[in-house]
């Protein structure tokens, strides 16, 4: 029997600006969903949800805003839940450990620096085990 590999690359634009909570505990989460465009059909767009843990986290929620071109690579996580209705739900989600802004940012400055000095540098943190956390202590 073969081994198992879960490995997930993203090239595309920000939707919306992250957004960052913290569960009970004090980690730190940011959410945020990417536009990635099918390069076959211009007009066919898949839109992903993206969680990043702690340091990664901050860093995406810093350096990051809606409309950025950014690759991110992590893991694809298919977590299940219940809404506040008591309904079963599923959420599809790729909870990254590597970041790199791609573009420059809508504010002039140019990426290709290192985050500290106005640019862009990859970021990366500890890979975050979603299922290491209870569900109710997501914030999302």
């Amino acid at each position: 029997m073969a081994g198992s590999y879960n490995r997930i690359i993203l090239v595309g634009n920000l939707t919306r600006d992250p957004e960052i909570r913290y569960t009970q505990s004090g980690k730190s989460v940011t959410k945020f969903t990417l536009a990635v465009n099918n390069p076959r059909n211009k007009e066919e767009t898949t839109f992903v949800d993206i969680i990043a843990w702690e340091k990664l986290g901050e860093t995406c929620n810093t350096w990051l805003k809606k409309g950025s071109n950014t690759l991110v690579e992590g893991r694809l996580v298919i977590r299940s839940y219940d809404d506040k209705d008591g309904n079963k739900r599923k959420a599809t989600e790729v909870v990254i450990d590597n970041m790199q802004m791609l573009g420059s940012r809508r504010d002039g400055d140019e990426g290709g620096g290192h985050a500290g000095a106005g640019g862009a540098a990859p970021a990366s943190g500890a890979v975050r085990d979603i299922d290491d956390e209870a569900e109710d202590e997501i914030p999302f």
